[in-house]
């Protein structure tokens, strides 16, 4: 089998993706409005598909940041994802997404939710692979990967500040916080 060669950077443009689909009942909550794990769905599979065209390999999801459901979407509406690579490591890509929900009676279009979902690139054996660096088209493609720089440092810095706060809990010197919240001790 011959090795595929992969160029050395790829564009932000060649990465981009937009994701269409219809919102049907089978999608509703009880509520009458879309279950937020249907939407989640389809921005894992827009986040795939921008990444694994940059990359040129299968991509898998590592995490997921900011999924935050500003406004609800409708029966009815039309669903747009636009999904572009913002930044890349040596074997990673994050992916921004950014949903917006369409009326097609009235015309009336809403931002749903922005996310950002890292995702790695595999080889044929399943192993992290390099994926090409990305060229920066436009202002806002560098604002977007210095962003993702910064989302990262503050992330782990969050992480080792909040993983450093769990080891040095003392529960039975912190119980009086309990008695604030909407809990009650049975034990």
């Amino acid at each position: 089998m011959s090795e595929i060669t992969l160029p050395n950077f790829r564009p932000v443009s060649y990465s981009r993706v937009t994701l269409t689909e219809l919102m049907i009942p089978s999608y509703a909550n009880f509520g009458g409005k879309i279950h937020g794990g249907i939407l989640l769905s389809l921005m894992d599979k827009v986040a795939y598909a921008a990444a694994s065209k940059h990359a040129g390999n299968y991509c898998v999801t590592v995490s997921v940041d900011g999924v935050n459901f500003l406004q609800p979407v409708e029966v009815g509406e039309l669903v747009s994802l636009l999904a572009s690579v913002n930044y890349v490591g040596r074997t990673s890509l994050l992916v921004g997404i950014k949903v917006i929900a369409e009326d097609v009676r009235s015309g009336s279009v809403k931002h749903t939710n922005t996310s950002y979902f890292t995702m790695v690139a595999k080889d044929e054996a399943g192993r992290p692979t390099t994926v090409p660096g990305l060229s920066l088209e436009s202002p806002e493609d560098s604002r977007r990967f210095l962003e993702a720089i910064k989302r990262r440092e503050f992330r782990d810095r969050n992480k080792a500040e909040f993983d450093n706060a769990l080891s040095a809990l003392a529960v039975p010197q912190e119980m009086y916080l309990l008695q604030q919240e909407r809990c009650k001790i049975v034990y």
